[in-house]
């Protein structure tokens, strides 16, 4: 799926927009418990409710393809006949109304699944008449190309909210609240089945994962039984791991800054581009920056044979995944420095009298502790 077909369906996760009848839920203690299990009816919410059920739920459609948004693809046998992908098609079919299965499929969910805290199971189906829209992107609310039914289901922790006095209106007097349990963003969920193309795909789902740190393998394997790609933050430090481990003492600053600044460029023509899709560069993308700033025919093959081991020789990259695009950091245990992602061109490191510097100009404004600094000529103070 693609950004603009995901923005689709999260403008359409509201009351007044969706045909959803009925929310459904399950409350799990954090022994894994279930407390209880719901049928809300959309009709019979306040506003305010309304709207925070399907803010919940609108919710994983939020953050970045390919680090928070995973494209589940199944294999072609799982769609034939696999209990996974029978479950949600059979959840979806009945509309989530079959008592059975949502108990088998929260069952399967707190089998697998550990938040160590207590959370709420979330579950929609809506059915949506998809627009016709013409090559120059205009919609035609009056034709339907088809209708899409999904599911989406969302997994938000509970968490205790402090007690506070809260005022009492017919008392005209501040009482103690009480503790209250809180459901709170979702940590993960997902959309069954994918909607690429602005039509139905039985062939894929679209995962969400709110933490880049974790990506809870044992719920993809227990709800979809597909491989999921490392977490954001996993992806990052073995990316960089094999960059210097496959470089070895090639593996210098100038090199460093070719790869982010090929892969920042990248992310900038993309957001400029507008282009729907992710972005995604390849082994091959990595290895022409390589070649470029002059690393052996010897450095390039190690890190390809590294890159195989580490993320698959088919394997393309989210940059953002593997790259910090906010800034270039250099670290030494005693000093860390932050530079604008686009700038990093700024660093250099050169040997003085044999001794290792990093060089940064600073012909412009210089605070130090927000105090502005003059650098001239005068000796070095001594501390």
């Amino acid at each position: 799926m693609n950004t603009k077909e995901i923005g689709e369906l999260r403008r359409r996760v509201r009351r007044d927009r969706s045909n959803m009848t009925a929310i459904y839920g399950c409350y799990v203690n954090d022994n894994k418990e279930i407390v209880s299990e719901f049928r809300q009816s959309t009709a019979m919410m306040s506003e305010n409710e309304a709207e925070k059920y399907f803010s919940l739920l609108r919710r994983i459609f939020s953050g970045t393809l390919g680090k928070n948004l995973i494209d589940i693809t199944y294999r072609t046998a799982q769609v034939a006949d696999s209990p996974e992908h029978k479950l949600l098609m059979e959840l979806r079919q009945e509309g989530l109304k079959d008592d059975s299965l949502r108990i088998d499929f929260y069952k399967r969910v707190i089998e697998a699944l550990n938040l160590d805290t207590a959370y709420l199971i979330l579950l929609g189906c809506d059915s949506y008449d998809v627009p016709f829209k013409s090559k120059d992107g205009d919609a035609q609310l009056d034709a339907s190309g088809e209708v899409y039914r999904y599911l989406m289901c969302a997994i938000c922790p509970v968490k205790q909210a402090k007690a506070a006095l809260r005022y009492v209106p017919e008392m005209k007097e501040f009482h103690d609240g009480g503790i209250t349990n809180v459901a709170s963003a979702p940590e993960l969920g997902f959309l069954f089945p994918a909607f690429d193309n602005r039509a139905t795909n039985l062939y894929n789902a679209l995962y969400y994962n709110h933490s880049p740190k974790e990506n809870h393998e044992g719920f993809v394997e227990a709800v979809f039984n597909t491989p999921v790609p490392k977490p954001a933050a996993e992806q990052k430090k073995s990316f960089e791991a094999l960059l210097g481990s496959a470089l070895e003492e090639e593996c210098s600053m100038g090199v460093v800054q070719a790869v982010h600044d090929r892969m920042i460029s990248a992310i900038a023509l993309h957001k400029e581009s507008k282009v729907p899709e992710a972005l995604v560069l390849s082994k091959e993308d990595v290895k022409t920056a390589l070649v470029q700033t002059g690393v052996s025919e010897k450095g390039v093959a190690k890190f390809s044979v590294s890159y195989d081991e580490a993320f698959g020789a088919e394997a393309a990259l989210h940059p953002k995944n593997v790259i910090d695009d906010k800034q270039f950091r250099i670290v030494t245990p005693d000093v860390l420095i932050k530079v604008a992602p686009d700038r990093a061109d700024l660093i250099e490191t050169r040997v003085i009298g044999g001794v290792k510097y990093i060089l940064i100009p600073a012909d412009e404004a210089v605070e130090v502790n927000g105090v502005p600094i003059h650098i001239g000529e005068e000796s070095p103070v001594t501390v």
